[in-house]
């Protein structure tokens, strides 16, 4: 049974009459009336009994419209469904963000994104580089924004925006006196609270300080936190240094609550991510548009 089939047999049905039936589906009375007689020797029922030069529908016939037009309207309702999808007007899109990236960089992203598709539904989670790479290698995210450089195979990345790292103090610190800091009293001068290891900045700090001679390991690190703001939180409240994003240390600097060491780290870079080969969506394609845009 194709939706032709039941196209034809309800417009005939509706107007018991084949050439009016043809003639509201643009069709000629010849194939209508050979696509009803095909349906009713395929099933073995008669639908219309030929009275005449006439048809009147059966009592079978009766029954089966109900099911027909129904059928048909779950039909165009899948058809409907199908265009809105395509047309964005509904869907659901899954994204993962590094921490800094969906506190300070995403959000406006995804705001414009709403107002322009406001019947797709956004699911945002959070988590480190690391695990933002790893939602988009499973499937579980379709597209991911993380901070810093990151080596997976299968996944494409593709540079969307440049981020200050710095290195902050609470005021008073011995580093936070305005003079230029020399690599070594990172060493001797302070203790660290850093975040954990596969966050984004982390693995960024570490490698500037890789380029500039001083190991990670030689720093004294006494604690790792989770989140930009449980780090930022410890160095307001102790002789400790880190290092962070200048979008997340900007209020609290401005405030006096912290201080910029005068000690320049190389900007790192914010990447999009997807799986090479796995499908997007038409949202995911749209959202990444936006994003490089």
């Amino acid at each position: 049974m194709t939706f032709e089939q039941l196209t034809i047999f309800v417009a005939v049905a509706e107007r018991e009459h084949l050439t009016r039936a043809a003639e509201a589906l643009h069709l000629t009375p010849s194939a209508v009336s050979s696509a009803v007689r095909k349906l009713e020797d395929f099933y073995g029922v008669q639908l219309f009994d030929r009275v005449g030069r006439g048809l009147v529908i059966t009592a079978e016939g009766r029954l089966f419209l109900e099911e027909a037009k129904a059928t048909l309207a779950r039909m165009r309702s899948a058809e409907r469904f199908l265009g809105e999808l395509g047309g964005l007007q509904r869907g659901i899109l899954s994204i993962a963000a590094s921490q800094t990236i969906a506190s300070y960089w995403l959000p406006g992203v995804l705001m414009r994104f709403h107002a322009r598709y406001p019947g797709i539904e956004l699911s945002l989670s959070i988590g480190n580089t690391e695990t933002v790479a790893k939602a988009v290698e499973t499937g579980a995210a379709e597209i991911g924004y993380v901070e810093g450089e990151l080596d997976n195979p299968l996944l494409r990345k593709r540079h969307i925006a440049d981020d200050a790292l710095m290195i902050v103090t609470r005021p008073g610190h011995p580093l936070a006196n305005g003079r230029p800091v020399a690599p070594a009293e990172l060493i001797e001068k302070t203790s660290w609270v850093l975040r954990e290891p596969g966050s984004g900045t982390r693995s960024a700090f570490e490698a500037a300080m890789d380029g500039m001679g001083v190991r990670p390991a030689s720093l004294d690190v006494v604690m790792e936190l989770p989140s930009n703001e449980a780090v930022l939180s410890a160095v307001r409240s102790s002789q400790v240094a880190s290092a962070v994003s200048a979008a997340a240390a900007a209020p609290w600097i401005a405030a006096g609550g912290l201080a910029c060491v005068n000690f320049e780290l190389p900007a790192r870079s914010f990447m999009l991510l997807n799986h090479k080969e796995r499908h997007l969506s038409r949202a995911a394609d749209q959202l990444m548009a936006d994003s490089l845009s």
